[in-house]
């Protein structure tokens, strides 16, 4: 069973400025995309940014917090990315509606839950 509420106490070991979230792969999208969601701290809080290929301006939700996220909150921001339609490059809005295949060093049950999610949908 997926502990939702799992969140860790950091993000950092003490080797760099910025941390690897998530990666997400998109392999129904038409080039395979793909987007890592990464966070670094600014003036004691957590500041959370998506980049992809094309450099679309992608909208997390959260994009601050004092604490990490629990895995719960980490899952609903991935399920709630917006792009702005005037801006996108490659398709992205199209991408973000899909269901990824997830990978995270920080949080391993994050690759279960979207596994189970596809299988059920599905694209497994």
């Amino acid at each position: 069973m997926i502990d939702y509420d799992f969140r860790p106490k950091t993000y950092f070991d003490g080797t760099g400025t910025a941390v690897l979230l998530a990666k997400l792969l998109y392999p129904e999208s038409q080039w395979g995309e793909e987007i890592s969601i990464y966070t670094n701290v600014i003036d004691g809080k957590y500041h959370y940014e998506a980049v992809d290929f094309y450099g679309n301006e992608i909208k997390l939700i959260p994009s601050k917090t004092k604490n990490t996220l629990s895995l719960q909150e980490l899952i609903l921001m991935i399920e709630t990315m917006e792009t702005k339609p005037e801006n996108a490059l490659g398709n992205i809005e199209l991408t973000v509606s899909g269901i990824p295949e997830a990978v995270s060093n920080v949080y391993p049950e994050l690759e279960k839950y979207f596994f189970e999610k596809r299988k059920y949908y599905g694209l497994i």
